[in-house]
């Protein structure tokens, strides 16, 4: 079962991938284990007319980099919904509160370079997280991932968040997954401004645990390997390059 959250435009979403992807593809994304819930596609309004702002060619790289900070926390919000806390009590100007408090502070791997877009807003969210960076190239002949740096913080059975904003063909993603795997991270959710079924259903095969947070699932794959319609090449539209 694949979670939407708040509106189910995710059975639309199916559908196209129906039309759009090879049988394999629609396997991986239609046969969810019941009860499943490893891709969550985040219909908030506000996330939704933010999206839209970035998918537009006409916004300006100051306006794009105010706004994929804000849509970065919303779905922070929502990525670290299930994460673990411990009983903390406090006391109030009224009196004591038995409250709750995270248990750990959680880590963000930003995939560089347009992975720190994203990193920003949820630096707001929880200013106490620890980060870590990896550097993914995607080769533009082969589309394969090709890795140049890697900087990563003792996981210790933290809450990971891994940031890549465009989940395309999943090769970059799966590359930093296995990084970050390797290194000890057990709970680790991916969040992407965008993804494509091709991406998605690349990642939910090679990461058995991985759970997938995103703004939208777009329709297909360009020939250069670019999410149709997407909102263009993050890194360059944060950067201005």
């Amino acid at each position: 079962m694949i979670r939407v959250v708040l509106i189910n435009l995710w059975v639309h979403d199916v559908a196209r991938v129906q039309a759009l992807q090879s049988n394999s593809v629609r396997s991986m994304i239609d046969h969810q284990p019941s009860g499943n819930d490893r891709v969550i596609v985040v219909d908030h309004p506000l996330v939704q007319h933010k999206l839209t702002l970035l998918r537009d060619e006409r916004t300006p790289v100051a306006l794009f980099r105010q706004l994929i900070k804000e849509v970065a926390m919303l779905l922070g919000y929502e990525a670290l919904a299930q994460a673990a806390t411990v009983d903390a009590n406090v006391v109030t100007p009224m009196g004591p509160h038995a409250g709750l408090a995270l248990a750990d502070d959680p880590v963000f791997v930003s995939v560089l370079r347009a992975g720190n877009g994203l990193l920003d807003g949820l630096l707001m969210l929880v200013p106490t997280a620890k980060v870590g960076f990896v550097g993914i190239a995607r080769n533009h002949e082969t589309l394969e991932a090709e890795s140049y740096y890697t900087k990563l913080p003792n996981f210790r059975g933290r809450d990971v968040l891994l940031i890549d904003p465009m989940l395309a063909t999943g090769n970059t993603a799966v590359a930093a997954l296995s990084m970050v795997r390797e290194q000890g991270a057990a709970r680790v959710r991916l969040v992407s401004l965008v993804a494509s079924p091709t991406g998605v259903a690349h990642v939910l095969e090679a990461d058995a645990d991985v759970t997938i947070v995103t703004a939208a699932v777009d329709p297909e794959l360009d020939a250069k390997g670019y999410i149709v319609p997407g909102l263009g090449d993050a890194g360059d539209r944060i950067f201005g390059t």
